[in-house]
């Protein structure tokens, strides 16, 4: 009997069996980030498939602008991920995975350029290879 009612104690104090106090959403934040994302979805395709933009340059900066918009409203609205959720942790851990994949990207497309650039000196430029009458 003794025992039973240890083991009851013991339930008592860790009843609420891991769940912690953050906010896990509720409708009408699903409501905010699912409107949000499709306005961000939207916007691109109109971009793209209106031609709105004559510089294709532009239009691709205006779209990863829009993508890394779109990341965020999903880390927010849909992961719930803040400065305040597992203490911070969660932020430090994701400035630290962007910035390194900022790093590697940026890296990467620097020396596939260099290589480029430098490797094939000889080659003429796609202008020059023309087909002339």
């Amino acid at each position: 009997m003794a025992n039973h009612d240890h083991n009851h104690d013991h339930d008592h104090g860790h009843g609420h069996h891991g769940h912690d106090d953050h906010d896990h959403g509720s409708l009408k934040t699903y409501t905010i980030g699912f409107i949000l994302s499709v306005i961000l979805t939207a916007i691109p395709f109109w971009l793209v498939m209106g031609k709105v933009l004559a510089n294709p340059s532009t239009t691709a900066l205006i779209l990863l602008g829009l993508g890394a918009v779109q990341i965020v409203v999903h880390m927010v609205y849909f992961l719930h991920m803040n400065a305040k959720s597992e203490g911070g942790w969660n932020m430090l851990a994701l400035i630290f995975s962007t910035i390194l994949v900022v790093i590697v990207l940026s890296g990467s497309i620097w020396v596939m350029y260099h290589m480029n650039h430098n490797m094939m000196p000889g080659m003429p430029d796609a202008h020059d290879m023309r087909i002339r009458p």
